[in-house]
């Protein structure tokens, strides 16, 4: 029994394009397979199953055997994009992965603003660190990215010192403002489903130049935990950085209406300041909200983010657990503001699937592989020539497009909405995205290719072919007339020989692929 209900049950409850669709929010790709598990065990099943389900091997490990732990690949980034491509394409851990992207493009780093040498091992340490807390606490992954080699490189605090009256050095306030602006509490207080605070018609403003003044003074003495001998290998990057005293700041700190007292060591001072910061009522609307966004939709209801937090600031396990981020996950995807099928036809709901979801979806669901075990995917990020988004690749710590981006001049901005990963779309990335996608469905990226096999069977049929398609890409979403229209192009082409056959296999998946109803998630 799951949840009440039989496995039988369950499958004659859940359609296979319902359960397609709720792998297009809680994975990184549906697949036939995933399709008939969501059925049989149920939305809540399969997620209790994927929670439980081991991690996958690490970036870490995959670039150690890979052979890119030694001098020669030090001052590059060699790697990076192969670790990091693999796990979103083919790690069977596919929640956890989803959540992971999700995470990274919430506290940013970038592989291009790593400093220090080891870049690849930098990106592996960090996104496995993130993983490792996909469905832990969000308390303690503030911790851990607070002490990361990579956040203290991307954010420049690695090697913050205290003020000095001699010198005129001040500390490094660059990663406590972005710590309280988009790692945790936001600029405009909040109510607790996610709406403005106002006083006098105006928006009540979260924090001032004081406060990341006198937060900034604990992130100063924050170095790499290493000798100088440690330096030929990359295993520092690995290690939390740790706090040298002579460089902390002793002085008290005031921020947020508290004050850290004086004389406290760094790892104290730190643990103090994130307690502050993770008490404040913001904390849970703002990350809560940020998650649907990723997950689900670009215009959550207040009443959605109201739920979302209330699971945030209390599990609902009996203790009182703040920020488990199992359960607010769990939360997202079983809410019935993702779940009513009645949102289907809702204009304001849905988001943009970004350009990462969108090739990871076709990888996904005809089970791409990399013979040599190279993922040689590359660096996706170019908009003219590539996918114009590129894993842990964001331009600047606002990600790839900032969660409140309205679309100048547009419909979506009449209708009073947000559009993020509308920050990224113009005419040569949505060109650029249709022929690189073409490129990867008939040719794949070096050795990294698509298994067409079960596809083969349905080619002669056009219509066939493009019902399987639009069940497991894009959830049954395609309208009538846009599968009518596809239907008579692919019937158009030759088949009855398997070379023929493959060419309409390719054509199909471009189109369905380049189709709006695939690329605006529901």
């Amino acid at each position: 029994m799951v949840n009440g209900f039989s496995p039988a049950s369950t499958a004659a409850r859940i359609s296979p394009e319902q359960a397609s669709r709720f792998l297009s929010q809680a994975s990184m790709g549906a697949t036939r397979a995933q399709i008939a598990r969501v059925q049989a065990l149920g939305y809540s099943g399969w997620l209790d199953e994927q929670f439980a389900m081991p991690p996958s091997s690490t970036r870490w490990d995959w670039l150690v055997e890979a052979g890119f732990a030694t001098p020669a690949f030090k001052k590059g980034e060699r790697g990076a994009d192969a670790a990091i491509w693999r796990k979103l394409l083919a790690s069977p851990d596919t929640l956890r992965q989803r959540v992971t992207l999700a995470l990274s493009e919430i506290l940013v780093t970038s592989v291009s603003g790593f400093r220090g040498g080891w870049k690849a091992f930098t990106a592996a340490a960090y996104l496995d660190m993130l993983e490792s807390e996909a469905f832990g606490n969000y308390r303690r992954l503030l911790e851990k990215v607070s002490t990361s080699a990579a956040m203290g490189e991307y954010l420049t605090f690695r090697g913050n010192t205290k003020f000095n009256a001699n010198t005129g050095a001040m500390p490094d306030e660059n990663y406590a403002r972005e710590l309280l602006q988009l790692f945790s509490i936001g600029l405009l207080a909040l109510e607790a489903d996610g709406t403005p605070k106002m006083e006098g018609g105006v928006p009540l403003e979260t924090y001032g130049q004081d406060d990341i003044g006198g937060l900034a003074r604990v992130f100063t003495g924050w170095n790499y935990d290493f000798a100088a001998s440690d330096n030929t290998t990359p295993d520092f990057k690995r290690r939390p950085m740790a706090n040298f005293p002579r460089r902390h700041e002793r002085g008290s700190n005031a921020f947020l209406g508290s004050t850290i007292p004086a004389n406290l060591g760094g790892e104290e001072s730190l643990r103090r300041a994130l307690d502050i910061i993770f008490a404040h009522p913001n904390v849970a609307p703002f990350i809560g909200r940020q998650l649907i966004q990723r997950l689900v939709c670009s215009n959550p209801s207040p009443a959605y983010v109201a739920r979302v937090a209330r699971t945030f600031n209390d599990d609902g396990a009996g203790a009182g657990v703040k920020g488990n981020l199992k359960a607010v996950v769990r939360a997202i995807l079983l809410d019935d503001e993702a779940r009513s099928p009645s949102r289907l036809d809702d204009p304001a709901f849905g988001k943009q699937r970004e350009p990462i979801l969108r090739m990871s979806a076709w990888a996904r669901a005809f089970d791409a592989d990399s013979a040599s075990g190279a993922w040689k995917v590359g660096n996706t990020s170019n908009p003219a020539t590539r996918l114009g988004q590129s894993p842990l690749r964001s331009p600047s710590v606002f990600n790839f497009f900032r969660p409140g981006y309205v679309p100048p001049n547009s419909a979506i901005a009449g209708a009073g909405l947000v559009a993020p990963e509308f920050q990224s779309t113009n005419e040569s990335s949505v060109v650029g995205y249709v022929n690189f996608m073409q490129r990867a469905v008939s040719r794949g990226f070096g050795d990294v290719r698509a298994d067409y096999s079960s596809l083969l069977p349905l080619a002669d049929d056009a219509g066939a072919l493009l019902n399987e398609l639009n069940l497991v890409l894009a959830a049954g979403q395609l309208s009538a007339p846009t599968v009518a229209l596809l239907e008579r192009a692919v019937g158009s082409m030759p088949a009855r020989s398997d070379p023929a056959r493959l060419k309409r296999i390719h054509a199909a998946l471009t189109l369905v692929l380049a189709a709006p109803e695939f690329i605006i998630q529901k």
